[in-house]
């Protein structure tokens, strides 16, 4: 994501503060990004409109072009899975379970931190609520360079946590080879159909329904801004789990924290992609100055340079401020997706922050654990959407419901009344002889528009 400071050089950012901040290093946006972004969106639109109009023959022509892949079934039998996870390591396997062992135990506590209810508010009038699964969801996990094995824990095992029936996988093939650590990550989360099928064509497919593949009504997972902008366009028609763009790191850090590690955590979450951004705001200006440099000599060498060194040149920012509350306020206006608090006192950000996808407190902590094994759920809001939302969650599969009953006739009566008065303010009569009859029926009142005869 490219993103220019959230404050001009000229605006104060507190007005209380003793300093404005200082950025050492800034991210503007450029015209190439936005040009870039329309691109997508063109581009998408019009796969999303050919797989709408010609099914599964138009997914097939987008797999061969983009991935070069068109086997005779997309789709894996159960005996290729079965081949395809016994050929996989042990130890990989071993670790697989043991991270969504991790995953489903908290997307179990979350699911159990959710109750029905029902309640009886006034004589004979009962109202109730119900968490109801989503009859089938999507999962896309992100394939490319890497092969993001974590996200089928994420949203696989998430929403079979939430009941859902139906869990349809995809994941794209990986310069023509099965990735199939992933596979039989996907698998062993419990996913009822896994699809080697990749970007816009599996998005457009699972959301739109094809004559092989099961149409969806939610889809989650990360994925490149192809895959993004079509969970975009589609939303609506399927419901998705949130609008998701690049990987985001802010780091917020004091005098008190190691630059060694602070430099090593920025360029974790800038490896993702060479638009992933990568902010430190710190109360320290040598600690800032020292973890510029460090992050240079560690690029040097570093294997994904070839993407971190991209995302930490045009979508690094290193922001020095007054004091912790103007870091913390800073923060929330960047509303990124991960905040690292390394400080003296890291647990202070819950009580001072609102805005972040994910919290990680402390050294101990970081980034990389919660996109790997710890155990909560690494698809996060980007692009400023924590304002407004957390990430993936049991949650997400599931509708919150109501129901109403009344078995009272003095109280349906009573609410007769009061709902011919209400309707009538608003002008809709048709919802006030609703009301009216029931106060008719039950308590006599007057019905002077009902027909004559009845």
């Amino acid at each position: 994501m490219s993103r220019s400071s959230p404050f001009p050089a000229t605006r104060k950012f507190r007005e209380d503060s003793v300093m404005e901040p200082t950025y050492l290093k800034a991210a503007p946006q450029t015209a190439a990004d936005v040009a870039r972004r329309d691109a997508v969106r063109e581009t998408v639109a019009g796969v999303i409109a050919d797989i709408r109009e010609r099914g599964d023959a138009a997914v097939r022509e987008y797999s061969e072009k983009f991935d070069g892949w068109s086997p005779d079934s997309f789709k894996l039998g159960p005996e290729q899975i079965e081949e395809i996870v016994a050929a996989v390591p042990a130890q990989t396997i071993e670790d697989i379970r043991a991270v969504q062992a991790r995953v489903r135990r908290f997307a179990q506590h979350q699911r159990d931190s959710l109750h029905d209810f029902e309640v009886e508010t006034e004589p004979g009038v009962f109202l109730g609520q119900r968490n109801l699964p989503v009859s089938a969801a999507g999962a896309y996990v992100p394939g490319g360079r890497y092969p993001l094995v974590a996200s089928a824990h994420m949203t696989v095992v998430t929403a079979k946590v939430a009941g859902v029936e139906r869990v349809t996988t995809c994941t794209p093939p990986i310069r023509g080879q099965i990735p199939a650590a992933t596979v039989a990550a996907m698998h062993l989360a419990g996913a009822d159909e896994i699809f080697l099928l990749g970007g816009t064509q599996a998005v457009a497919a699972m959301a739109i329904g094809t004559e092989t593949i099961g149409k969806v009504d939610l889809l989650a997972g990360p994925g490149n801004a192809f895959v993004a902008e079509a969970k975009r366009q589609l939303f609506g028609e399927v419901g998705i789990d949130l609008f998701a763009g690049p990987t985001e790191i802010l780091v917020i850090a004091d005098e008190h924290a190691d630059p060694f590690i602070v430099a090593v955590d920025l360029l974790s979450q800038a490896e993702h992609g060479p638009d992933s951004p990568a902010v430190l705001i710190t109360t320290s200006e040598p600690l800032a100055r020292r973890v510029l440099k460090l992050i240079e000599q560690i690029l040097v060498d570093m294997p994904t340079a070839d993407f971190a060194g991209p995302a930490w040149r045009d979508h690094g920012e290193v922001v020095i401020v007054a004091d912790l509350d103007a870091a913390y306020a800073l923060a929330d206006r960047y509303a990124s997706e991960h905040v690292e608090v390394l400080t003296r006192q890291p647990r202070e950000a819950l009580e001072k922050m609102r805005n972040y996808g994910a919290l990680f407190l402390g050294e101990g902590t970081c980034v990389s654990y919660g996109d790997k094994v710890i155990g909560t759920n690494h698809t996060l809001p980007t692009r400023g959407a924590a304002r407004y939302t957390g990430g993936l969650w049991v949650g997400k599969y599931l509708k919150t419901v109501t129901y109403q009953e009344v078995t009272d006739t003095t109280s349906s009566a009573a609410l007769g009344e009061l709902c011919g008065r209400a309707a009538r303010v608003e002008q809709f009569e048709g919802h006030a002889r609703s009301g009216d009859v029931r106060a008719h029926k039950y308590a006599d009142a007057p019905l002077p528009w009902a027909p004559a005869g009845l």
